[in-house]
């Protein structure tokens, strides 16, 4: 028990920093991003290229941002001739792309196989307390990145972002360089998000294809809109209530006598009620996005 509630509680914070990650494009730019978990998969795949090109964990994290940061500024370039649906359609097309190379190229990835024995970043410590080491660290910088990403926020920067969300024209009018804008939010998304990937990778010791499902995009879509798009505190809120979700499927499925495929179905159709209550009763989400007041 001790050691599920510990994995759990890792998996969601690695989850809310990918979550932090697409609120940052989506929730104060407005950014349809549907392709945003191929940032997670570069940083999955960057620690497991890094392992077995024998680099430590830090320069292998480099090399994970750096190819998010590089695929955002891509993905930003591509903005200039779409309108918002369309833009959200090709970078959903991005990420597919990326995943094919990823299943195809096994001299690189692994193929479909993946990458596999990828070392935990405290193997050295005896268990449980590498998974407690491993917990307090994925909490240390959920809590970082929750913290920059509302100063981020609350700033000069956030006030832009939220300008050119509501009032493009006014934001051009004002002076504001919306493609730089938009730059730097995807690329500031993709940087939190790889490290996310980047440290789901090192927990399961495995890098794969899978990791980059548009599934699991639309899963922090679901976690947004469940908490508030453009909140921090309801960003991490509906991080914990689709973790919930998942992790009492399997109480219910032992106690009520289901298989696994009733089990899945009912994992997803409980997110599913939840996402369709928030949508119906607290349309802009649990905890939605304050706007303050300038003296």
């Amino acid at each position: 028990m001790f050691d599920f509630a510990i994995s759990s509680l890792t998996i969601a914070g690695i989850y809310a920093l990918m979550a932090l990650g697409l609120n940052l494009q989506a929730g104060y730019a407005g950014l349809l991003n549907f392709g945003h978990i191929a940032f997670a998969g570069l940083g999955a795949y960057a620690a497991g290229i890094g392992f077995g090109l024998g680099w430590s964990p830090l320069a292998s994290l480099g090399l994970g941002v750096g190819l998010a940061m590089t695929l955002g500024w891509f993905m930003a370039g591509l903005g200039r001739k779409l309108a918002s649906d369309y833009w959200g359609i090709a970078t959903l097309a991005i990420a597919e792309i990326l995943r094919t190379i990823a299943t195809n190229e096994g001299w690189l990835t692994g193929g479909a196989n993946g990458i596999s024995a990828i070392p935990a970043l405290f193997d050295g410590v005896p268990r449980p307390w590498n998974g407690v080491a491993f917990l307090a660290l994925v909490l240390a910088i959920v809590a970082a990145g929750a913290l920059l990403c509302t100063r981020l926020g609350n700033g000069r920067f956030g006030r832009a972002l939220r300008l050119m969300r509501e009032e493009p024209q006014l934001a051009t009018c004002m002076g504001y360089d919306l493609r730089s804008l938009k730059t730097r939010a995807i690329m500031s998304g993709a940087a939190v998000t790889a490290l996310g990937g980047f440290l789901y990778a090192h927990y399961m010791s495995f890098a794969g294809p899978d990791y980059m499902l548009a599934s699991e995009t639309f899963l922090l879509w679901t976690m947004l809109m469940i908490g508030g798009l453009g909140s921090t505190l309801g960003v991490l809120v509906g991080v914990v209530m689709v973790q919930a979700a998942h992790v009492l499927v399997p109480f219910a499925k032992d106690w009520m006598g289901f298989d696994s495929d009733v089990a899945g179905a009912l994992r997803l159709g409980l997110i599913g009620a939840i996402l369709l209550l928030c949508l119906l009763w607290r349309s802009e989400g649990l905890f939605p996005e304050k706007l303050r007041r300038i003296p």
